[in-house]
């Protein structure tokens, strides 16, 4: 019997980490880089904030700042920054960017921003996250956020890092590199993406502060992959043709 237990424990241990090892592969038409290649959130970043840290306590801070904003202009702009539609690249980053960013004016930069934000939002934090499983704010204090339509995922997703930040933070950094004249305003909305997800209730504070770490960590794993190098020149060339019709037409 206990041969016969022990033979049955192998085989589900051996289906386990087959499960694992296909759960964490990436898929190559969704992401740029293989799981394997992905700086590992858990080993980076530290714990999050113990409920009597200091830390905490500015979390809370935070959390009630952001509930102090959903009824301004601000809190507007933070609900928009949450749902990333169609044209999710030239409504967050356009204005930033001084160019239209659509699929129809920037097909190859849209589809650059768009590639990496599966692995910015999802790779960049997935061990962190599923390690951690972090009680979201809005659950921890039984509040609703300023996006109700997303709060039954949110409720079964890790708060801790925040994968939004992650998108918003790695997709600033890239843009900036393309059109560096820009990367101030382009910085400056990345970074405002991110304390969005604060003020809907969505994150803490400490969630949003690591998952700029992380976005910048995919980043630089991006710099090494040649699939994201030749995308990223496409798109500079891409951009270099806009700036120069651009140019034009303000010539005439």
């Amino acid at each position: 019997m206990k041969r016969h237990f022990s033979l049955i424990a192998a085989v589900l241990l051996a289906f386990s980490v087959t499960l694992s090892a296909k759960d964490h592969n990436s898929d190559p038409d969704k992401y740029f880089l293989p799981y394997d290649r992905v700086p590992n959130s858990l080993t980076i970043l530290p714990p999050p904030p113990a409920d009597s840290s200091a830390r905490f306590a500015y979390d809370r801070e935070q959390y009630l700042w952001g509930k102090s904003l959903r009824d301004t202009p601000r809190g507007a702009q933070a609900v928009a920054d949450a749902t990333l539609g169609e044209q999710w690249v030239n409504e967050v980053f356009g204005e930033a960017f001084g160019y239209d960013l659509s699929h129809e004016n920037a097909p190859r930069i849209c589809r650059l921003i768009e590639t990496l934000r599966h692995d910015a939002g999802d790779l960049s934090t997935r061990a962190a996250k599923q390690h951690y499983m972090r009680t979201r704010p809005f659950v921890r204090w039984n509040e609703p956020t300023a996006t109700p339509s997303h709060e039954k995922f949110l409720r079964s997703n890790g708060s801790y890092p925040s994968g939004h930040t992650a998108i918003g933070w790695a997709a600033a950094l890239v843009l900036a590199e393309i059109n560096p004249d820009r990367a101030t305003e382009i910085i400056s909305r990345g970074y405002e993406f991110g304390q969005s997800r604060v003020i809907v209730g969505a994150h803490y504070q400490s969630d949003v502060d690591m998952g700029r770490v992380v976005g910048a960590a995919i980043v630089a794993a991006l710099h090494a992959d040649k699939g994201f190098r030749r995308q990223l020149a496409d798109a500079e060339k891409e951009f270099r043709k806009i700036s120069k019709n651009a140019a034009k037409k303000a010539a005439k």
